[in-house]
């Protein structure tokens, strides 16, 4: 689909900007890339292209962090039995494995528990909570990536004589507070802060890193024994496959993980990208698209007790075989959600009219409960609506996930549907929801007849935000050296994209299954480079010059890296706009 390009403002003149790149030792596309991102300063940028350890702020200024670990520290000393509760996606699972890791180390009694995304549902329940309380007999339960909005559950332990303490990074519902012994949450705090967009298992290093600060002022040995650092290759996985914004805090805590993860990579991410065979630089492409989805396969189709295992594993010969195995739930998942997503697509091409229907609700009986966000994701990217996907059982019962495209709020939306719901939760973007099979049509009509009247007349093409506008020249090595210090790239700091206007495609190869993908050559004048364009193959090409849309990267292949540009886009090239007139010196 063709895209719909947004160019970002800039009306910085351009003697500024020269001053700023040579201020800065970057050059000068970078330089106005980095003032419209909002750093505005020598120390500024600095601080964001070489994020630093050492800037991490206390973690004991999170809030409750003190009351979470005093009470945490009683129950090792006490040899209490601990129990860290988690969540089957990457996110959840990657801050039960460091906490787990860590108190163990402490010497704590630790085990860890993890629910299953079809019987148990998600985060701390009470039915859950009792489950878990009544398998591993806890005194206390620490939970990561859950339990803010989770009052039911915590007094349910309470009933039962244990304690919690909770940790989350998501937002407090208007539901009363839990009664736990301390809840540790960023979004509590009542002022900006670096930390306040935490992962879930950020907040469990921030809580780490507060139990050791507290084992070592009291000299216990056994904190003086942990390096934190060794396991952050666990926390730039959770923080990355989270989609949580890249900045503050997250980026120092991803950068450096991302670097142990290139360097020494614990025995259970080596022996997973040995089984993934990922080459090359590991990246937040291979963390969401080669690591992640073989993580959470084993939480979507049954539990994720095997990532888990893979993730505390201490040799590669323990952890290889568990690669193996979610490798092939990765596999197996890929099938289940092919068949159910061609099913839907079906369903999609006999009834959806992109004419009239601003919205899709596909459902199907039996589809798997752990797939149908997939669903949702392939067909909200593919036919750019906002979609509900809906797994029927046979009881009658019907669980929904939801996804949405820009500008379209699907709590929102829910609300309008209220009545016809069981319960719903989620954010503007996805969402998940449940009703009974026999209410489908009904919610179907309420759902697209609110998207008409959300949606009706906006243009529903994808954007594509243009960051600068360079000479094809720029588009050089030193650019993309600059550019790299720049990752890790995700959200809140997306990868830059750069356009050229009046080039011409010198060479034009399909390549790939179908000719599906297109390698160019382009070039400017005596400027050419090589290029890459993915899906792209079936365009048509016209013979005047192109505008490009592009990112830079690095192509490796036998041994060689060169400079390749990762076309995104091109259109029949468009006038220059027109440029405003600098006041003239008085």
């Amino acid at each position: 689909m063709r895209k719909r390009w947004i160019t970002t403002a800039s009306d910085r003149p351009a003697a500024e900007a020269v001053r700023d790149a040579a201020a800065w030792g970057v050059p000068l596309p970078l330089a106005r890339l980095l003032r419209l991102r909002g750093f505005d300063s020598p120390s500024a940028v600095d601080r964001f292209l070489r994020p630093r350890l050492s800037a991490l702020d206390d973690p004991l200024r999170l809030p409750d962090m003190p009351a979470a670990v005093e009470r945490i520290e009683r129950a090792i000393v006490a040899n209490e039995r601990l129990v860290v509760f988690g969540d089957y996606d990457v996110d959840g699972i990657t801050a039960t494995a460091l906490l787990t890791r860590c108190l163990r180390a402490l010497g704590a009694d630790v085990h860890p528990f993890l629910p299953h995304r079809v019987e148990d549902g998600y985060g701390l329940r009470p039915e859950t909570t009792r489950r878990c309380i009544s398998e591993l007999r806890p005194r206390l339960i620490v939970t990561v990536d859950c339990g803010v909005n989770a009052a039911e559950a915590v007094a349910a332990a309470r009933a039962e004589g244990v304690e919690v303490v909770v940790t989350d990074h998501h937002l407090p519902g208007a539901s009363p507070r839990p009664d736990a012994c301390a809840i540790v949450n960023p979004k509590l705090a009542s002022t900006p802060e670096p930390w306040r967009d935490l992962a879930g298992v950020g907040v469990a290093f921030k809580l780490c890193h507060a139990l050791l600060k507290a084992g070592r002022n009291r000299r216990r040995a056994e904190a003086h024994g942990v390096d934190l650092r060794r396991w952050l290759d666990l926390v730039a996985l959770g923080t990355i496959a989270d989609a949580v914004p890249l900045t503050g805090e997250n980026r120092i805590l991803a950068r450096h993980g991302l670097d142990i993860l290139n360097r020494k990579p614990s025995p259970g991410l080596r022996a997973l990208l040995e089984v993934a065979t990922a080459h090359g630089e590991i990246g937040s492409y291979q963390i969401g698209f080669v690591i992640g989805p073989r993580l959470n396969a084993a939480g979507r189709l049954d539990t994720a007790e095997k990532a888990f295992a893979l993730l505390d594993a201490e040799s590669i010969e323990e952890a290889r075989p568990l690669a193996e195995s979610l490798d092939a739930a990765n596999r197996e998942r890929q099938k289940i959600e092919a068949r159910a997503l061609e099913e839907a697509e079906q369903w999609v091409a006999a009834h959806f009219d992109p004419q009239r229907d601003f919205g899709i609700v596909v459902a199907g009986h039996g589809w798997h409960p752990g797939i149908i966000g997939l669903i949702a994701s392939r067909l909200a990217l593919r036919h750019r609506r906002p979609v509900v996907a809906i797994s029927i059982a046979d009881n009658g019962a019907a669980r929904g996930s939801s996804r949405s495209i820009e500008g379209f709020h699907l709590v929102e939306a829910l609300d309008t549907c209220a009545d016809l719901l069981d319960s719903y939760g989620g954010h503007a973007q996805a969402a998940g929801l449940t009703l009974p099979a026999d209410s489908i049509d009904a919610f179907r009509q309420r759902f697209l007849a609110y998207a008409g009247q959300e949606l009706a007349g906006a243009d529903l093409r994808p954007p594509l935000r243009i960051d600068q506008w360079i000479p094809l020249a720029d588009a050089d090595e030193s650019l993309l050296e600059a550019v790299r210090q720049m990752r890790p790239f995700g959200q809140d700091n997306p990868a830059p994209v750069w356009a050229a206007r009046r080039v011409q495609a010198m060479r034009r190869v399909p390549v790939g299954a179908q000719g599906r993908h297109l390698r160019l050559t382009l070039a400017d004048g005596g400027v050419q480079r090589e290029a890459i364009g993915f899906h792209l193959g079936a365009r048509p090409m016209p013979e005047c010059p192109l505008d490009i849309a592009f990112e830079l990267q690095y192509n490796e292949f036998n041994g060689r890296r060169i400079l390749q540009l990762l076309l995104l886009d091109f259109r029949p090239s468009e006038p220059d706009p027109p440029q405003k007139k600098q006041p003239e010196p008085i």
